[in-house]
């Protein structure tokens, strides 16, 4: 067991053995959020042309349930790959399979990883259901989640500092604006169970991510994203295989081509695109989440990040295709979202400036 470590007797993993630390300079979480934002960037551009037709060369779109097969499949591969690298596997609880120490989740963890890959499906499928507005769709799965962060917070026992309330404001008015008179009352009953199913999923992922991770010690964060990790992408990838193997027409047809049709649709290099700046979203979307602050700063900067890349995204698509583009409300709405990651940002700036200028002094002194 590694030294500073214990084991938490509630969890069955690891916990930290000394008092957590305070993070409010840590700037790391601001590099994780430009990661996040590279690649959601082109992986929502890539999925849109990819599912619009828009790419040269394509006569008709490919379904986001054909698409994902294959980019959940080298998503996977991107895991392991970026787990490897990294040399995080050794983090991870292990246990002796047949004489060879393998990684093995805890339960909560698993639990944690399961709720991530439901957060996966059902942002897809919320994107194709009939009688329910994306944009409505999006406001309740993305707003819902910011709601959600200082309940997980008070339910902790976290303080909420004033930039993050303020920053929730900005972030939920920023959706509120984009979406604008063009949100759909109609919620079908599978909408609705779609996005029950979304924040429920995300609201035991905050709390566990609360109680048992963002700690501020380094090797308990990066135990909790290992384990979680080395389940949300396999899970996925044996649900959609057991979908394709029961076949049918509609969405099981779809996924079974996904799986049997991918050389013949002639784009696999860009479906495997797809799926490598997907895991690289899941990557940095989960270590800002694991940060040792607050939900309510972690959150807004992890949706922040990807409502400007979606803008970003559009913008490109409308560029090189000619897609519609960004429209008036949505510029004010990633204003709004700019003005909220400033207010999480500064203070934390200034933090590190004030620590960097006191170990500057402390050096210069005599003796």
């Amino acid at each position: 067991m590694q030294r500073g470590i214990q084991v938490h007797p509630w969890r069955n993993t690891l916990a930290p053995a000394s008092t957590p630390h305070d993070d409010s300079n840590d700037l790391t979480i601001w590099v994780y959020a430009f990661g996040y934002f590279a690649a959601y960037a082109p992986y929502s551009a890539l999925t849109k042309a990819l599912s619009g037709g828009s790419l040269p060369g394509m006569e008709h779109g490919i379904s986001g349930f054909t698409l994902l097969p294959v980019s959940t499949s080298a998503s996977l591969v991107g895991m392991f790959l970026f787990l490897t690298l990294k040399g995080w596997w050794r983090y991870a609880g292990h246990r002796e399979v047949l004489g060879v120490r393998v990684p093995v989740p805890g339960r909560w963890t698993l639990l944690s990883g399961l709720c991530s890959a439901a957060i996966i499906g059902t942002t897809t499928l919320a994107y194709t259901l009939p009688g329910a507005s994306i944009v409505f769709m999006m406001l309740l799965m993305r707003g819902g989640v910011l709601v959600l962060a200082p309940v997980v917070d008070a339910l902790s026992g976290r303080r909420v500092r004033w930039p993050s309330w303020v920053a929730l404001g900005l972030s939920l008015s920023a959706l509120g604006v984009a979406t604008g008179t063009n949100v759909s009352a109609t919620l079908t009953l599978l909408a609705t169970l779609d996005v029950g199913i979304y924040l429920a999923a995300y609201f035991f992922r905050l709390r566990a991510m609360s109680n048992l991770a963002k700690s501020g010690v380094r090797a308990v964060s990066i135990r909790y994203f290992v384990e979680e990790q080395m389940v949300a992408t396999p899970a996925l990838v044996g649900t959609l295989a057991v979908l394709a193997l029961l076949g049918g027409d509609g969405i099981l047809g779809e996924l079974r081509a996904g799986f049997t049709g991918f050389l013949s649709r002639g784009h696999l290099l860009e479906e495997v695109l797809v799926g490598l700046l997907s895991q690289g979203t899941g990557i940095f979307g989960g270590l800002i989440l694991l940060d040792a602050r607050e939900n309510a700063f972690t959150v807004p900067v992890n949706r922040a990040s990807s409502v400007l890349a979606g803008v970003v995204a559009t913008a490109v698509l409308a560029a090189w295709w000619g897609l519609p583009g960004v429209g008036a409300t949505e510029w004010v709405g990633a204003s709004l979202i700019i003005a909220a990651m400033m207010v999480l940002a500064v203070p934390t700036v200034l933090a590190a400036r004030e620590r960097a200028a006191r170990e500057a002094r402390a050096r210069v002194r005599p003796g």
